[in-house]
């Protein structure tokens, strides 16, 4: 399988995400990656290359095209094309020679040809977000160009693919020299590991990013009980119903990307664990489940901090993810392994679930800060006994030496200030690309290959290494630090509309409301008769979610959702070997009945599950009256995909249930076609949305945990359609439902 190991990257372009029905205007990302891959003999290679990232075409260079723009010509190109699909692998390691290290993955492929594929590896998970964005904005301009007729290439014709399976025949001598050569001159894998990218804080790519702050209302109640080394420990002194314990968490700034920390709370190399870490520094890596979930083995002499004789062992489960903000979530759970069972003179210890959560912070100058909690559970008696009178036991257990990691990562940081700066020091220096100086011409060239055809096929092994001499550079800084005043916006609930205003600009006016049946309107899961109830659903008011107000756009502010526009009339809950596209086409389906086809509107949203068997959650909302085609809801109704994927977004509150799975799952806004892949299918009445959870390994080990615990969750969702304009603002809710304690056997073959 074809991958490019991404070392290097500089944005060029730093203007706001254009709205691709509005405008053509074209970006450019460009810097120095490995080009690596696998050749038909099961060698690898390894080239280090220039990528440009213009637009929707891609150019491949062997040298920095700065150095003479009108000589160096790219190597291989091609085009972005609407087919273009994308995915977060997560953490892989890339063993070969004697090189090692640890990169992030992020797979594509064409969803009409298996075949065409390729992967980018980045040195962190921010980078591999970064890139994600630049591809899928060209995908994007690949579908507006196609859909407006603006296209600036012709489609490509079947005779002019390249056949991805034909290897050039000598590539093989690179299979495990070019590596070699690379880690001897310090770029290969594990210097990879100490590199920042160099895309910058860009609009371009930050465009979709919200406030950090959560957009559903929370009911924790922290309070402080001590300062430990300068850090806070509080309690939650909230009686969260659905927990298994008391809830502790420590809070500190850290001065270092997110990156960085992310990287060191991650890591497995002893050496560097043992400068903070006084209770899992000695890690030892069991199994790898995926990109995003592995599981480790840890050991400990518990002479400095418990009362214990024998020594004490562990297994635990590390799930990590990264949210549209860039901020981190690691998750750690105890389990157990057959390739360790308990031994002879360790005592087995279950270590306490605990989260990491590495959130970012306005940085000064060059030095970064991020705001790092460290939230573990405890046993309430335990909690009884060491807040009263075994204070000084408390300080010898093993959560309070977890709750002390974030001290010790801050002191060791302040320690370490080669590793505290935003950009660490770069080994190349790629120079700031101005799109006109390097091969203006070069997008109005016949671009007749595909993007897979550019960067998947083994390069020419006669071409020599010789470029790899480059110095240190500084990246460009640059940042926004957004306004947080939720409390402001909880008092200012009369900016938001009501929903008899909300409907007299989203809905057509000019025809009369249909009378409904509601009694005829019914899906599989049953609708809920009180709160208590379980495996059934309701729609909640909007008021505990938090969305955009009128003045957004000034001061961030947010407001109460308020009553959704559209009205939950039924959900389904389903389930099938495969995958349940198009649920609406089904003859069974209640937009099929008699009673669904006189309803002026009916938006279907798919939430497709995967597991074994696969499930799908489908939820109907109708409207008494047609869309108004003028309005936001009728141009998202009858605009584009690419346009109903920048918008549709969708808000997740864990009302009841394990604290785990709540932070987890979180309660940010995500915009759900930048996330997972999203398909739709307008006819008739009715627009359907399936939502491929499946297509993000994130989504995936999210939903795999929260299927774990299904049956005592109760989780408020709100979809809504964002608001990016002035006359957009304030947001109004679409559509909310509440889905209390399903169970899956319940769920209806399809």
């Amino acid at each position: 399988m074809d991958a490019v190991a991404v070392e290097r990257t500089e944005i060029a372009s730093a203007s706001p995400e254009p709205e691709p029905e509005t405008t053509s205007e074209r970006s450019a990302a460009a810097g120095w990656v490995y080009h690596l891959g696998v050749n038909s003999i099961g060698h690898q290679f390894c080239h280090l290359r220039y990528l440009l990232l213009r637009g929707n075409c891609l150019f491949m260079y062997k040298r920095d095209p700065h150095d003479n723009p009108t000589a160096i010509l790219p190597i291989r190109k091609g085009l972005i094309t609407h087919t273009l699909m994308l995915q977060d692998l997560g953490r892989r390691k890339l063993t070969a020679g004697t090189g090692t290290g640890d990169l992030y993955v992020l797979a594509f492929y064409n969803r009409l040809d298996g075949a065409k594929k390729g992967e980018i590896a980045c040195a962190t998970p921010a980078e591999v977000r970064k890139w994600y964005d630049a591809f899928h904005q060209a995908k994007h301009q690949a579908e507006y160009d196609l859909t407006s007729g603006t296209g600036r290439h012709r489609r490509l014709n079947t005779d002019d693919e390249i056949n991805l399976e034909v290897r050039r025949p000598r590539v093989r001598r690179y299979a495990q020299h070019g590596l070699q050569k690379l880690v001897k001159i310090g770029k290969g894998p594990e210097m990879l590991l100490r590199q920042a990218s160099k895309i910058g804080n860009n609009n371009v790519l930050s465009a979709n990013i919200d406030d950090e702050t959560g957009d559903a209302l929370e009911a924790h109640d922290w309070r402080c009980v001590r300062t430990i080394n300068g850090i806070r420990i509080f309690e939650d002194a909230a009686n969260s119903k659905g927990g298994k314990g008391i809830l502790l968490k420590s809070v500190g700034v850290v001065n270092a990307s997110v990156d960085s920390v992310f990287e060191m709370v991650f890591s497995l190399d002893k050496r560097s664990r043992y400068d903070w870490d006084i209770l899992t520094g000695d890690l030892e890596l069991l199994e790898a489940k995926d990109g995003h979930c592995d599981i480790v083995y840890g050991k400990y002499e518990p002479k400095y901090l418990s009362w214990w004789n024998s020594k004490i062992d562990f297994v635990f489960s590390r799930q990590w993810f990264q949210g549209q903000d860039g901020n981190y979530t690691i998750l750690q759970i105890p389990t157990t392994h057959k390739k360790k069972p308990s031994k002879s003179g360790y005592q087995r210890k279950k270590i306490n679930p605990s989260i990491w959560e590495i959130g970012k912070l306005a940085s000064l100058g060059h030095v970064a800060k991020c705001l790092v909690t460290q939230m573990v559970e405890v046993q309430p008696s335990f909690w009884d006994r060491w807040k009263g009178s075994q204070l000084e036991k408390f300080e010898k257990s093993i959560p309070f030496s977890l709750l002390c990691q974030v001290a010790c990562l801050r002191e060791y940081f302040a320690a370490n200030p080669a590793l505290m700066s935003e950009s660490p020091s770069a080994i190349m220096q790629p120079k700031l690309l101005v799109p006109s100086s390097v091969n203006s011409d070069a997008e109005d060239q016949d671009t007749n290959d595909e993007f897979y055809d550019a960067i998947a096929i083994a390069e020419d092994e006669d071409s020599d290494d010789d470029n790899d001499d480059f110095a240190d550079a500084d990246a460009d800084k640059g940042g926004k630090v957004k306004l947080k005043n939720v409390s402001w916006a909880i008092a200012s609930l009369a900016l938001k509309r009501s929903k008899a205003s909300v409907a007299d600009i989203e809905l057509s006016g000019a025809s009369p409301p249909v009378l409904i049946d509601w009694s005829q309107l019914n899906g599989s899961l049953r609708q809920a008769k009180s709160e208590q109830d379980s495996n059934c659903w309701s729609s909640p008011s909007g008021d505990g979610f938090m969305i955009r107000g009128k003045t957004y756009l000034t001061d961030r502010s947010k407001i109460a959702g308020g009553d959704p526009l559209l009205k939950l009339v039924a959900v389904d809950w389903l389930k099938a070997e495969h995958r349940i596209d198009a649920v609406a086409l089904n003859p069974k389906c209640l937009v099929q009945t008699v009673a669904g086809k006189k309803i002026p509107f009916i938006l279907v949203v798919n939430l497709q599950i995967p597991a074994s068997p696969n499930y799908s959650l489908v939820a109907y909302y109708v409207s008494e009256r047609p869309v108004n085609k003028e309005s936001l809801l009728g141009r998202f109704v009858e605009g584009p995909d690419v346009f109903r994927d920048s918008r549709f977004k969708l808000i997740p509150s864990i009302v009841e249930g394990y604290w785990m799975v709540k932070r987890a799952v979180g309660t940010k806004a995500c915009l759900l076609g930048k996330a997972v892949t999203c398909r739709y299918l307008l006819q008739d009445n009715f627009l359907e949305i399936d939502v491929d959870i499946g297509s993000s390994s994130v989504a995936r080990s999210i939903i795999s945990l929260v299927l774990g615990y299904i049956t005592g969750i109760v989780v408020d969702l709100a979809i809504l359609i964002e608001g990016k304009d002035e006359k957009e603002l304030p947001e109004y809710i679409l559509g909310t439902v509440r889905l209390n304690r399903v169970r899956l056997d319940s769920a209806v073959p399809l």
